[in-house]
């Protein structure tokens, strides 16, 4: 079964890819318009559609009735095809693993960490990302894959988070010391779950999303390996 992508291209050529992975509720406006900002940085963004086994739904952000089971049938094997999917696009376009990033949100940063355990890309970033202390979708915790991190990997995370307690963040920090790739952690204290998402305004926090995407950006900056004159 071939996987549906979002795809965002750069005008004028592109300085790398990144390969942005949804949060429970499917490819949303929100998630594309993420594809644009970082097109507008001047990176093919790419978002494979992990629903699309199921019909591929667009949900509300209110409707967890339907998400948690939706999230229930996916497994890391799946994930993994589909993540593979968007890189493979992006490797027909001309840019290599080195010079791509990895992105993801709520069960996106999940996957985004786990696939910097899997693949040697150029840069990773999580969002908030649960599964820190205890796997989901088969893959295991982020605590024990630490160790396997092959990419550089960024992890952001509100400290109102309920479902990601700060505990648990400082543990996969201190897990992360010994590995061979730059990582950093980043907590933001005013910040809850999907703070990022400027769609969900319960939840939205403008100073922690702008210096999150700040950071962001600048950690593809450091990391990807832009050819020669950056653009490529």
């Amino acid at each position: 079964m071939t996987t549906p992508l979002t795809s965002v291209v750069p005008e004028g050529g592109s300085r790398g890819g990144v390969i942005v992975i949804q949060e429970a509720f499917g490819i949303t406006q929100h998630i594309v318009d993420v594809c644009s900002r970082f097109a507008d940085a001047g990176y093919h963004a790419v978002a494979p559609h992990l629903f699309h086994r199921a019909g591929d739904p667009v949900l509300g952000y209110d409707d967890l009735k339907t998400a948690m089971p939706l999230l229930g049938t996916l497994t890391s094997a799946q994930i993994d095809e589909d993540v593979d999917a968007a890189a493979t696009a992006l490797s027909a376009a001309g840019i290599g693993a080195g010079n791509t990033a990895i992105v993801g949100f709520c069960m996106g940063g999940t996957v985004a960490f786990h696939t910097a355990a899997r693949l040697k890309l150029g840069a990773a970033v999580s969002f908030y990302g649960g599964g820190v202390e205890k796997g989901r979708f088969g893959y295991p915790s982020q605590i024990e894959a630490a160790g396997q991190l092959s990419t550089p990997w960024l992890g952001l995370f509100g400290d109102r988070d309920t479902g990601i307690p700060s505990e648990q963040v400082e543990e996969l920090r201190n897990a992360l010391s010994q590995v061979p790739v730059d990582t950093e952690i980043v907590r933001y204290p005013d910040a809850e779950h999907g703070f990022n998402c400027n769609d969900r305004p319960a939840v939205y926090n403008e100073a922690a999303a702008r210096d999150a995407w700040s950071r962001t950006v600048d950690w593809f900056g450091t990391h990807l390996q832009v050819s020669s004159g950056g653009i490529g």
